[in-house]
């Protein structure tokens, strides 16, 4: 099953130096059943585009927590065993949880696929997003458009080989 593990650029550097990205219970995004029916598809591609775009609004809240960290939103995208990664029946039909799963035990980063993580022209928008957070939560539709703002950027696609370079270890 593939999931989706929300970051930051420091947390990454963390796993890259220790080899994993936690121990569990791992937040990560998931395809999850109610997350195809929020949806309404079953283009999995489609699918897993939006639980990728969870996993980016869960970093943008990491990034909210971390006021050191680089205003970049980082998703790392892994491969864990079936029974693994577990949504929460009671939060399943929540739009805040949707495709929301708790990955048990230890995840290590070589199960890494790949890591999504903004440009640097992403940089300007992801601080304002992350400044407008907590009143966009509160409900302020105006801080929802700028939270909304930083979703207008993609996450580039990195293959794992590529870490040591994003998170400034590389040769």
């Amino acid at each position: 099953m593939r999931v989706y593990v929300p970051l930051t650029l420091s947390g990454l550097a963390e796993a890259y130096k220790t080899g994993e990205l936690g121990a569990g219970p791992l937040l990560a995004y998931a395809v999850t059943p109610a997350l195809r029916e929020w949806y309404l598809s079953d283009d999995i591609e489609e699918l897993e585009y939006a639980a990728l775009n969870r996993a980016a609004l869960g970093s943008l809240r990491l990034l909210a927590a971390d006021p050191g960290a680089v205003r970049r939103r980082v998703v790392v995208a892994v491969d864990v065993a079936d029974g693994a990664a577990v949504a929460d029946p009671d939060r399943a039909m929540d739009p805040v949880a949707l495709g929301e799963v708790r990955v048990a035990g230890t995840v290590k980063l070589a199960k890494a696929a790949a890591v999504h993580v903004d440009s640097d022209g992403a940089v300007e928008d992801v601080t304002a997003a992350v400044d407008a957070l907590a009143a966009a939560d509160a409900g302020d539709d105006d801080a929802q458009f700028v939270v909304d703002g930083a979703e207008d950027h993609e996450l580039l696609w990195y293959a794992t080989q590529e870490i040591p370079n994003l998170v400034g270890l590389g040769g």
